[in-house]
């Protein structure tokens, strides 16, 4: 198994724009020729816009675009841009007057940093989609659906840490799997193989974490508001394989074993933890394999959100703050 990068799978083009005096942005996975696609929701409470694209009762299940982006439900209107942009130049389903491009968009929430009145658009999403050209501009980090991200928000944003977005990809022979994650978690996040804890909430002095996990159990009553809504890890799997509707969902599904092997607690009500998976259909392979090594990568790219975050918005990274 070797490792690639993420915009070494075929079939895809990635484009990344922000906007980071506002603290937001958004990531655009673009699949122009048209991808099998699979969605699967763990968190209570998503943003989500053409989701039920990916439902296996409906059709058709092959899009041409997937957005992350932040600005909580504000922002799904930058769906809009990715779709001007694939009209314009031909792609979509056709419907005989013109192409009708199939994008499906979820977003996290990240207006407690910077500015809360300035979200991703429709222009935004345009300019990531001409940034996706050429090779992409994607990077890990403080950028597009990860500018604004943040961990560790149990007790508030007084204890959080800053994250971003990660990218992980591997090559076996022919078959390629890689995924992105712009992690916006409540919980704390750790290292996928040595359990060390990377990120999360940090004590009143800021100079140790605390558990986010143990407290949360602690308070075992009944508790009115805890930061509903406020949070949510995207993700998307990329995959040259070639599979049905039901099987990406099944590879989503366990994707999301990922989050669970690198955020605590996950999936909670105050989350909406969602995880695309999209295949561009040119080799054939096992879905329990790519199920698998879904979760692996996704893994490794949520651990790498983290370590390439970088301090922004008064919120301390973790290549920053040891400890």
């Amino acid at each position: 198994m070797k490792e690639i990068h993420i915009q070494d799978i075929r079939g895809f083009a990635i484009g990344q724009a922000e906007d980071r005096e506002a603290g937001t942005g958004l990531t655009v996975i673009l699949c122009k020729e048209g991808a099998m696609g699979g969605l699967d929701v763990r968190g209570g409470g998503p943003a989500s816009r053409e989701g039920t694209l990916l439902d296996p009762f409906t059709s058709p299940k092959a899009i041409h675009g997937v957005v992350l982006a932040g600005g909580s439900a504000f922002g799904l209107d930058a769906a809009g841009g990715v779709m001007r942009y694939l009209e314009e130049r031909g792609y979509g389903f056709d419907v005989g007057v013109t192409k009708v491009p199939l994008v499906c968009q979820s977003d996290l929430f990240d207006l407690t940093v910077g500015d809360p009145f300035r979200r991703p658009d429709a222009e935004m999403a345009m300019a990531a989609c001409l940034a996706s050209e050429n090779g992409g501009n994607y990077r890990d980090g403080c950028w597009g659906a990860g500018t604004g991200a943040s961990v560790g928000k149990y007790k508030g944003m007084d204890f959080a840490m800053k994250s971003g977005i990660g990218s992980y990809a591997v090559e076996i022979g022919d078959f390629r799997m890689g995924a992105i994650a712009a992690v916006n978690a409540i919980g704390d996040i750790f290292d996928p193989h040595t359990g060390a804890k990377l990120a999360g909430m940090r004590s009143a002095d800021g100079k140790e974490f605390e558990s986010a996990e143990d407290l949360l159990i602690s308070q075992y009553e009944v508790v009115s508001n805890r930061f509903t809504g406020r949070n949510t890890t995207l993700g998307a799997v990329l995959t040259n394989g070639r599979f049905t509707n039901q099987q990406l969902i099944r590879i989503a599904r366990m994707a999301h074993d990922g989050y669970a092997r690198c955020i605590r607690p996950v999936h909670t009500s105050a989350d909406g933890d969602s995880i695309y998976a999209l295949a561009s259909g040119a080799v054939d392979a096992d879905v329990d394999v790519a199920g698998t090594l879904a979760a692996r990568v996704m893994a490794e790219a949520i651990a790498r959100a983290v370590l390439a975050a970088e301090s922004m918005y008064g919120l301390p990274a973790a290549r920053d703050c040891k400890l």
